[in-house]
């Protein structure tokens, strides 16, 4: 905030709580001391007011928000450029305003950020980065099969998984309509611990191009019924449904991602379509429905807001889950 401002914030907050404070002083004097039955000689709808002083305990509410009001802006940030008298961090002069350790040397460009809500969310998180850290960096450093066997780190990233992911995945994490199912061993992009982790890093985004307008409703119903009969689902009754016709089209349009066997690709994040696992539906109507509108699924990227090392970790539990259940 420029000095402009910053005068013209803290002249107007002061001069109003002074201006208050005379006004509540200044009509306290003309008043009366003693109650009386006279009245103000006004009357409002028939109520008559009596000309009686403001009781103590209500003069005394308004001396108490005063005084708050002055207590507040002296310990807190917020007039002008006034840093309040509360200790806060030390920032590094720069944009990002990254908080250091108390016993950390820095030359120039140290300032105090005084306290703020920010600042004291930066100050738990920093305390907690301090007894947690060694911990993260600990299991970041094993390879991640050998995390998910872990005991605890199988805690840790569960409750990662619990805060991040069930809100898509479920807390079972066996997934939802359009949510894969992480306990099986059908993996769009591969189910390696490193694939995994990329994943997680770096989010997905589907691809699954809409056909409606270059194969038409009866080329969708074809396609639909060959797709279907891969995984031995038939035609319902009453469907004019071609699924050689169906087979040509796939080889044509479909084989270039799903593979000419239609068990998919992971490089391009194309499912197995010969398997009974079906992301978005196996009924004739879901399929269609995704052939006819295509299909454009996100996976959002965690590297930014948990870190390697949580990434780390949380890769070693769903890793586990598709491990647990193939022990079973």
């Amino acid at each position: 905030m420029t000095t402009f401002w910053s005068w013209y914030v803290t002249i107007l907050s002061l001069g109003t709580i002074f201006a208050l404070t005379w006004l509540i002083f200044g009509t306290r004097k003309g008043q009366r001391q003693e109650t009386t039955d006279q009245t103000v000689g006004h009357e409002f709808d028939g109520i008559e007011e009596f000309d009686n002083p403001l009781p103590k305990w209500w003069f005394l509410l308004f001396v108490a928000t005063i005084v708050f009001a002055l207590g507040y802006l002296a310990l807190y940030p917020g007039l002008g450029n006034w840093k309040g008298l509360l200790p806060g961090y030390q920032y590094l002069d720069n944009e990002a305003k990254t908080p250091f350790a108390a016993n950390v040397q820095v030359a120039d460009g140290v300032r105090n950020g005084g306290w703020t809500g920010v600042h004291q969310w930066e100050k738990e998180m920093a305390r907690a980065e301090e007894q947690y850290g060694p911990i993260f960096a600990k299991y970041a450093a094993m390879p991640i099969e050998q995390v998910a066997q872990d005991e605890q780190a199988l805690k840790m990233g569960g409750r990662l998984f619990a805060s991040n992911c069930s809100v898509c995945h479920g807390s079972d994490a066996k997934g939802a309509y359009g949510f894969p199912n992480l306990t099986d061993n059908d993996w769009l992009y591969g189910g390696e611990p490193e694939t995994i982790k990329t994943t997680i890093m770096g989010g997905r985004q589907a691809a699954m191009p809409a056909w409606k307008d270059s194969l038409g409703e009866q080329g969708i119903k074809n396609v639909a019924a060959y797709v279907r009969s891969l995984s031995g689902l038939k035609t319902p009754e009453g469907i004019d449904a071609d699924i050689a016709a169906g087979q040509d089209i796939f080889k044509t349009n479909c084989a270039v991602c799903h593979g000419a066997d239609a068990q998919g690709q992971h490089s391009f994040g194309a499912p197995n379509l010969t398997d009974k696992t079906w992301l978005y539906g196996s009924s004739f109507a879901q399929v269609q429905q995704t052939l006819r509108y295509g299909r454009n699924g996100r996976m959002p990227a965690q590297q930014d807001f948990l870190g390697n090392d949580k990434v780390h970790l949380l890769a070693a539990y769903v890793y586990s889950l598709s491990h647990q259940t193939q022990e079973k």
